[in-house]
């Protein structure tokens, strides 16, 4: 054991020192400015038990916020502009193309034929209201018994496309698909009240006939009223008509039969 002991000692005792170190670094000439930088940066870290004042420390960045309630910092930029950017941003209704008061006033033109039309809003695409009437068209027939929702837009569709080429080949501004679908669609509105008659009492009778024809003819009234009006078609009045009229009354079958 005593051996043993001794081997561990001798092992591990060792007169290698700083100065040794420093005696080796002035001894290679080749060296000497590594040597230098070595014992510089040994000269400015402190000692491991030394005091180092507070002032001398690096101090972090102290946060005085709460939680989920951030300090603003006005040094710090905004983040990407979103806190001015929402409060300069229109309505989701302005951005969808959704105007509550356009479509009250075309559904007023639309059930009061006598109304003059103001062009400039009926030249709008807005498709929200005879969205809502083909809805109601259809549900209607349904609730008369009536499942005619493909017949409703097929006819709806079809009725556009050739409207629109004949507006097209009628008028010297010419008018676009959205207009056409939009004014078509907002004189249906007649053809609801219609369908919804046809749910409390049957139509296949004169009582039902003479309605019919009354809802026609004020359907295309409108309409027509309207395209004269957007267009600047003055004194064509009755040629548009007459189309509307063919078109009104495929809904009009639609209700009554």
């Amino acid at each position: 054991m005593s051996n043993f002991e001794q081997f561990h000692f001798d092992f591990y005792q060792s007169n290698y020192t700083i100065e040794d170190q420093e005696e080796g670094c002035n001894s290679y000439g080749s060296d000497k400015n590594l040597c230098e930088s070595r014992k510089s940066q040994r000269e400015k870290r402190p000692a491991g038990g030394d005091f180092v004042p507070s002032d001398m420390l690096p101090s972090p960045q102290s946060y005085t916020g709460q939680i989920l309630q951030p300090v603003y910092n006005p040094d710090t930029p905004s983040q990407l502009g979103y806190a001015d950017g929402f409060d300069e941003e229109p309505p989701l209704l302005e951005e969808l193309g959704i105007n509550f008061e356009h479509i009250w006033q075309k559904t007023l033109t639309v059930l009061n034929p006598m109304k003059p039309a103001d062009g400039s809003i009926m030249n709008e695409t807005d498709l929200t209201g005879p969205m809502v009437f083909c809805l109601a068209l259809g549900a209607t027939l349904l609730m008369a018994g009536k499942v005619h929702f493909g017949y409703v837009y097929g006819m709806s569709a079809i009725g556009c496309l050739a409207m629109h080429a004949l507006l097209n080949l009628m008028s010297v501004s010419g008018v676009s698909h959205g207009c056409v679908a939009s004014v078509l669609g907002y004189c249906l509105l007649p053809m609801v009240i219609l369908s919804s008659s046809a749910v409390v009492f049957s139509l296949q009778g004169i009582p039902g006939t003479v309605l019919a024809l009354f809802i026609i003819g004020w359907c295309s009234l409108s309409a027509s009223k309207i395209f004269t009006s957007a267009l600047a078609m003055e004194g064509q009045q009755l040629l548009i008509a007459y189309p509307c009229a063919l078109l009104y009354g495929l809904f009009a079958l639609l209700t009554v039969f």
